[in-house]
């Protein structure tokens, strides 16, 4: 197996990893990074924003793409927003779990039922019929995926109809079947990387999420990154739990469990059956090629148990106002030497990411106060250039 093909909202983290494993990877995706362009033999970009939009796109539409990079794949890997793509539509392989095992997986309600079943504790779930029933304060969010930036908090019955109306205004995809309310709990976030086969799971990182961070994002429950490995003693214990569900739920390769450690223990959140934004830390800190090890787990085969070298870290910076990426914006952001790198010439959209930055150090508040200290260096290159803009805008006073 030698092409491939990565499809999806953002693939640069995938192609990326393919790439260094000696793959000659293809990519379609939303952003066209200028560093996924740089890792990827051929690239396109995908021109759809929504959930919606993307599944409009059908196979059909995926294969004419496909047959315009000239190549005939091996495999197709199925990115965010693509990873109930139907297989049986394609004639290479498509590495990824079923569609209906990644459906009743990723489905937060029928993840809540299913943990219930099995005894393991979760958020209480509601649905937004059952109003009348729910003990405040609850957190409200799509039923499938979203990356938190969707997701709000309900103190009160009022607030909670507020946030629906607003959330059904804001877009029509959301209706009562596709918005799930969970019970808030305090914690702190965290994940589990898992890689599955047929009949064995390993855990190969237990990371710390950014959740939220002011530095990096304005919006209070954005994802904003990762740091691995997560030092805690209920990591076996969450180990455990996620190899367990990722063989309940018949996941194959890559796939990654939220968890919420709060004081009475980990809370199992979500499952993520696809490769997790947290790829870049845990490759860096475990030292391994997760697409490699995707690849291999299709072949039944698992690797060793890595070791944590580091703590590497990734911040997503996101962009406060619509901003331009002109040369000199481009210049600041590769200084960092980070990763989703825009495209001089485009445009970042309102709380949308603008890049990522990374550090690998000796200790966990090393790599924070790294990202830290990137994130201000580009923010207030932003701050000065929009102070000169609106200087030059300012009418010249008569003396």
């Amino acid at each position: 197996m030698q092409n491939i093909l990565v499809i999806g909202f953002d693939t640069r983290n995938i192609v990326c990893s393919a790439s260094r494993a000696g793959y000659k990877v293809c990519s379609i995706d939303a952003f066209h990074d200028l560093d996924l362009q740089e890792c990827a033999y051929a690239s396109a970009l995908l021109d759809c924003r929504t959930a919606k939009e993307l599944h409009q796109l059908g196979p059909s539409g995926i294969k004419a793409r496909m047959a315009a990079f000239g190549l005939e794949f091996d495999a197709l890997v199925p990115g965010s927003g693509l990873e109930m793509l139907d297989h049986n539509s394609f004639s290479c392989n498509v590495l990824a779990s079923c569609p209906d095992a990644i459906q009743k997986a990723s489905n937060k309600i029928n993840l809540s039922k299913r943990l219930e079943a099995l005894g393991i504790s979760h958020p209480q779930c509601y649905s937004p019929e059952e109003v009348d029933a729910i003990e405040y304060p609850v957190i409200v969010k799509p039923a499938f995926g979203g990356g938190g930036i969707f997701n709000r908090v309900a103190r009160n019955k009022q607030e909670l109809l507020s946030i629906l109306e607003d959330l059904f205004r804001l877009d029509p995809e959301f209706t009562e079947q596709t918005v799930v309310i969970q019970d808030f709990l305090e914690g702190i976030p965290t994940s589990v990387s898992l890689l599955s086969t047929k009949t064995e799971a390993l855990s190969v990182a237990v990371n710390e999420q950014l959740i939220g961070i002011p530095w990096l994002s304005r919006l209070p429950f954005a994802y904003c990154g990762n740091i691995t490995p997560f030092r805690t003693g209920r990591a076996k214990e969450m180990e455990a739990l996620a190899e367990e569900l990722v063989l309940e739920f018949k996941l194959l390769g890559s796939n990654g469990v939220d968890f919420l450690v709060t004081e009475t223990g980990p809370v199992v959140l979500e499952i993520n059956p696809r490769f997790q934004g947290s790829l870049d830390t845990v490759e860096k800190a475990m030292k391994i090629n997760l697409f490699e090890a995707h690849v291999g787990c299709f072949r039944g085969e698992l690797p060793d148990k890595p070791e944590a070298k580091c703590f590497a870290a990734r911040g997503i910076l996101y962009s406060d106002r619509e901003l331009f990426i002109d040369r000199k914006l481009m210049d600041v952001i590769l200084r960092e030497k980070g990763a989703d790198i825009p495209l001089r010439g485009t445009v970042a959209e309102p709380d949308g990411p603008l890049t990522s930055l990374f550090s690998c150090t000796p200790t966990r508040e090393e790599a924070v106060l790294s990202l830290e200290k990137g994130a201000k260096r580009i923010k207030t290159f932003i701050e000065y250039q929009m102070k000169k803009r609106r200087e030059c805008l300012s009418p010249v006073k008569k003396i």
